[in-house]
């Protein structure tokens, strides 16, 4: 393995950062090429603080730019697609999220056959395999069962288009003759300092007394730190760039998780943010039958009125499921296959996020005290 080089799309978000960190650790690696529609100071300020001799080189760009990525993948060894639009509420339009996940992912995978790059990362979601319906228990799914989403919401479909994409691209071959290979990774809900969903939650609660919302008690799920999930990243790279061991890997997925209790979403978010005040809703909640039925009346309503006015429910059968049901998966295939041990313990991903939370409540604490004077 001689030096070489790495696209990560998405590299301002959540995760990208993440991978970013570790990709710079690697070895004969010579540039990270990071792109982004568009970084924050912030992010380019903890970029140029990697103590690493790898170069690290910002790109801004549209993952829907033909050639911006044709631009972005030439000289490069390996692309980690991380860039998506991650939205369940209803909040974005179909065909912006459509576009951005599925076409995005298209467009990087013709422009890695043009600039022939040979390996291809993508980060797909636990969400292509489910769950379907609230009603249905799994526990511990693994790779070799079929688990595929039936649903048509936005989010997962696109998700789901753009894996299958991704991993029947594997094999093809390259403008210079040679070979791509390709993988996906399918996190479970990824937690952790700076995870959008969890500050939106945190702050959520602290607005309201520091009550966590009750709106997730019937799920049982397993959640992996994002330091655990941009791990798994770096290991299916040094994998797929081993000649020997790319064939075998090449067009496989795998299930991404962490040695994080199995728990309900609200019990996980109790459990994180109980140390700095935070209690859980003990208010008795409608039966999730009644829930559901709701929000098909609702979607419904806004499905009539679209023609003249947006009307977006505030949840919606696919949410609603979503957080409501029993479906964990296992991590053992890419143990196998990847030699994946998570690096950071749940008492240590529990400390660190839990960290992260005291800084948001000092932060709400301080502004209500602004606002006071």
């Amino acid at each position: 393995m001689t030096g070489w080089s790495c696209l990560v799309t998405g590299a301002g978000g959540f995760l990208g950062k993440r991978i970013v960190q570790w990709l710079v650790q690697e070895k004969e690696l010579q540039e990270v090429r990071a792109l982004d529609k568009a970084f924050r100071p912030e992010t380019r300020e903890e970029f140029s603080k990697l103590q690493t001799k790898t170069k690290v080189t910002l790109l801004d760009g549209d993952i829907l730019d033909a050639q911006c990525l044709k631009r972005a993948c030439q000289g490069i060894s390996v692309v980690i697609h991380t860039a998506a639009v991650i939205d369940v509420s209803g909040a974005i339009p179909r065909q912006t999220i459509m576009d951005i996940n599925l076409k995005g992912t298209q467009h990087l995978l013709e422009a890695c056959v043009q600039a022939s790059v040979p390996i291809f990362i993508y980060t797909s979601s636990v969400e292509v395999a489910g769950p379907n319906s609230y009603k249905e228990i799994i526990q511990n799914a693994h790779e070799d069962e079929h688990h595929e989403s039936t649903w048509s919401a936005p989010y997962p479909y696109s998700k789901k288009l753009a894996e299958k994409a991704v991993l029947k691209a594997n094999g093809c071959t390259l403008r210079n003759g040679g070979t791509l290979h390709t993988c996906a990774l399918r996190p479970t809900y990824i937690y952790g300092e700076g995870s959008p969903f969890l500050s939106s939650v945190v702050n959520t609660a602290l607005k309201n007394n520091g009550i966590l919302k009750s709106i997730a008690k019937f799920s049982i799920v397993n959640p992996v730190y994002i330091a655990n999930a941009a791990w798994a990243h770096i290991l299916v790279t040094r994998v797929l760039r081993d000649p020997n061991k790319a064939p075998n890997i090449g067009g496989q997925f795998y299930y991404i998780t962490d040695d994080t209790p199995h728990q309900s979403y609200d019990t996980f978010h109790y459990t994180l943010s109980k140390e700095w005040g935070l209690s859980l809703d003990s208010t008795p909640s409608f039966p999730l039958s009644l829930m559901y039925w709701l929000a098909f009346l609702m979607e419904i309503v806004s499905f009539l009125l679209r023609p003249i006015y947006k009307y977006q429910p505030p949840f919606n059968c696919h949410l609603l499921t979503l957080l409501n049901s029993v479906f964990t998966v296992t991590y053992k295939k890419a143990q196998r296959d990847l030699g994946y041990e998570p690096p950071f313990s749940w008492e240590e991903a529990k400390q660190k996020t839990g960290q992260w939370i005291s800084s948001l409540v000092q932060q709400h604490k301080g502004t209500l005290k602004t606002k006071t004077q």
